[in-house]
């Protein structure tokens, strides 16, 4: 079952600058560490969904950053590659992307299975918010995206696992919260169980909601 789990932003960013950003993503999986999971899995948004072994390896140079993490041809998708230099030299049981179209029904069954894989797991899962939430927002600037991002950011603060299931697909793609499969496989690997949620930080400076935080059973 899913004794803890972390959410960080998918942004290179967050191994780049912002070292508050960066420092709370550190707590977070620091909180996951200290649960004492028999399985630690990624899960972040990508073009397919795949399975990637514990040591697989990932780089920036795609954007413009030579920073590789892993040893071997580099494979993981961005949004596990940023984990995997967050992660520094701890290495999870594995790296799970999820296509970013993936239906709900989809996400919560990956999460259900994943969840399923030891007594004790944890999930650091990688995840942005709305990229519409200011003019200077990468997506068009969009009255909604603020509540749909703090809907997001509350779950995340309490816990709250049903909420991230029920979450429109199709709004998310309008608001582009590319994060929403990735957090929906977080709810189907929770399921009904309560958890004590941890918001530590949330931040907008491009007009994209970075949010970090920690569940724990």
């Amino acid at each position: 079952m899913l004794v803890a789990a972390a959410v960080c932003p998918s942004t290179p960013l967050v191994v780049l600058g912002m070292p508050e950003l960066r420092s709370a993503c550190q707590a977070a999986i620091a909180a996951l560490r200290e649960a004492r999971p028999d399985a630690l899995v990624v899960v972040g948004g990508a073009e397919a969904t795949r399975a990637y072994a514990a040591g697989a390896a990932g780089t920036l140079r795609p954007w413009g950053v030579d920073r590789t993490a892993g040893a071997g041809e580099p494979v993981l998708p961005l949004s596990l590659t940023v984990a995997r230099l967050l992660l520094g030299d701890g290495e999870p049981q594995g790296f799970q992307s999820v296509a970013f179209g993936t239906t709900t029904a989809g996400c919560l069954a990956l999460g259900a299975e994943l969840g399923g894989r030891g007594d004790r797991v944890a999930l650091l899962v990688m995840a942005d918010g709305s990229a519409c939430l200011s003019p200077r927002a990468p997506g068009r600037h969009d009255e909604a995206a603020g509540p749909y991002n703090d809907l997001i950011a509350k779950a995340i603060a309490t816990g709250d696992p049903a909420t991230l299931a029920a979450l429109d697909p199709e709004e998310a793609d309008r608001l582009w919260v590319s994060g929403r499969a990735a957090l929906q496989v977080l709810a189907g690997a929770a399921g009904a169980r309560a958890y004590r949620g941890r918001l530590l930080m949330e931040a907008a400076p491009y007009g994209v909601g970075y949010l970090a935080g920690a569940w724990l059973a």
